[in-house]
Formats: structure tokens, sequence, C-alpha cells
């Protein structure tokens, strides 16, 4: 990952051979061209009308990358492959918060764990955060919990364990800033609320090979209110997840401001939320910026004390 201020070198990979080829580069988002959010508008600062949706000028909180991040992902809307769990269509437009435009042909990395807390890539290291490396020891660079000699805020980035990649993905923004990934409701691990990470890329290249260079400029996270995690909570395969949950007032990580901290609008079938869910959220980044991933709080630590990891078997 590169630092502030250095030159993102990544490329993500075409997800199956010919996927870009096949729409045509030109059209391979534009299915997402007629999404809409319904918001708000804001008066600008000094009068008049500002030309987006609600939250228009504020930047979505910065926060840390986590250890569980893989660069050079691969490039699709659905990020799915066979983890079961309640389907989520997650819906985002991402705008310049100081223009309240549009921020087009950016590509969104998405990823998160599955039902069980179990990250694509890391499976050897068990339950997220949560779970002992199956040495029973903590893995290399992730300190005791609360050990404040371990690495900086973001976790201490971890390599990958396995060639697993479910749950993860990379699209580009259309013309109107919106991009659409459909996926599962993620689960929970020791140490951490129900949330999915997020990177916007821009100034990068997008070709028929996929996305080439450029910068990051917004390391964030979505969250979820606690009534859906509940909700999800009694719904296979999430019953089957027995790590200890934090919620959504105790996370290190929100920092509590709502939409603007990530927090995810979310509509369902309250009686029935097994039937799917869709979460959408206006993004405001600052497409100067530099984002190293650090953010503003470290993720939890991995603990030998922790909940037993999950096997893949139970993946």
């Amino acid at each position: 990952m590169a630092g502030a201020g250095d030159v993102t070198r990544r490329k993500v990979v075409v997800a199956g051979a010919g996927a870009v080829a096949a729409v045509g580069l030109g059209g391979v988002m534009a299915a997402n061209a007629s999404n809409t959010f319904a918001g708000e508008r804001r008066e600008k600062p000094g009068g008049g009308p500002a030309p987006a949706l609600e939250e228009c000028y504020l930047l979505t909180s910065e926060t840390t990358e986590g250890p569980y991040y893989i660069d050079a992902d691969k490039l699709r809307r659905d990020v799915t492959e066979d983890k079961g769990g309640i389907p989520l269509t997650l819906r985002l437009k991402v705008i310049d918060s100081e223009t309240c435009r549009p921020v087009r042909n950016a590509a969104v990395d998405i990823w998160h764990c599955d039902a069980v807390g179990v990250y694509s890539g890391y499976e050897d290291m068990g339950n997220g955060g949560g779970g002992p490396a199956p040495t029973g020891e903590p893995p290399t660079g992730e300190p005791p919990s609360g050990d404040p000699s371990g690495p900086p805020p973001g976790g201490g980035h971890q390599e990958p364990t396995d060639e697993t990649r479910y749950l993860r993905g990379t699209w580009k923004t259309d013309r109107k800033g919106f991009v659409t990934f459909r996926t599962v409701f993620p689960g929970w691990y020791r140490g951490r609320c129900v949330h999915i990470h997020v990177k916007v890329h821009v100034n990068g290249e997008w070709t028929d090979a996929g996305y080439e260079g450029g910068t990051t400029c917004h390391t964030g996270q979505f969250f979820f209110d606690e009534e859906s995690v509940l909700a999800s909570a009694v719904v296979e395969p999430y019953v089957s997840n027995a790590a200890e949950r934090t919620t959504l007032d105790e996370d290190t990580i929100y920092d509590g401001t709502g939409t603007q901290g990530g927090l995810l609008k979310l509509r369902y079938d309250k009686r029935d939320i097994a039937r799917g869910v869709r979460g959408s959220l206006t993004v405001g980044v600052d497409p100067e910026a530099d984002s190293d991933g650090q953010g503003t709080a470290p993720e939890p630590s991995v603990s030998a004390s922790a909940s037993a990891s999950v096997s893949a078997s139970a993946n």
C-alpha cells in the first residue's frame, strides 16, 4: 500500500476472461447510470442551491484500512461467489465534498468478512480479527489486545494466507457517481461491529485489462444499525457465528456521526430480513487527497485468548 503522497501502483484484474470485453469498456459500468438516491438539496455557503444531495459538504469519515486489504482485486459488481447469507445490494454515490459534483470513473473497492466472520484471503487466521491463528499464537504483526507497542493505527497489514477472494471487488462509478455491488450482509468477529471496508481511487487508467495507477483519495468503512444486525443474527448462517459481538455503540472505529461516519441507510422487510437488504449512502470525498489507510483508530488486534478459529469447512 502506497503511503500518503505516493501514487498508488495498483492493477485490478478482470473477473473472468473477457468480462470487460464482452460488454465493451465504454458501457461496462453503464448499468448503474439510472440509479438515483432520494436526497435533500442543500444550500451552498453564501446562498444558492447545491447541485447535489444531502450532506454534500461533509467529508465522509476517514477510517483505518485494517489488516485484510488485498490490492489488485477483481473487477466485478457481484462479489458473492458461493458465500451464503442475506442478499445485500450496496448502492453508493461518490461526490466531491467541495463542489458537490459526482466523481465519475473512480474505482471503488469493497471488502468484508462472511457471515461467520472470516475474510477471504485470510482463512487461516480464522474469525476476522477475533480468532487465533491455527498455531494458537497471534499472527505476525498483530499485538496482544491493548498493547500500545503494536503497529501504528491501521492494525498492521497482513499478507494473504490463501488464494480465496470472495466478498471482495472493484467497480467503476458512472457519470452520475453511482456504483452498485451485490454481496451478502456481513457477519461479525470479536472486537468489531458489523462493517464493510471501502476505498476510492481516482486518476487511474481503465483498460480492457482492468484499472491501473491513480491515487487513493478515501479509505473508510460502512456500518449497520443494531436493529438490522439483531435481525440477521437469528438467520442461518449467522446464527452459527459464536464469536462475541461488539455493538455499534461499543465499536472503537465508528465515530457516531451517522451517515457522515459511514452508517448505511437500509431498507428491508422487517418481518423477514432474509429476503434481502438494500443499503445506500452518499460518500463525500476529496479527490485531491492521498489516503494512507491509517485512519484515526487501530483495528482490534488478534489475541490468542480470543474465540476459536473458524475452520475452512465452516465457510
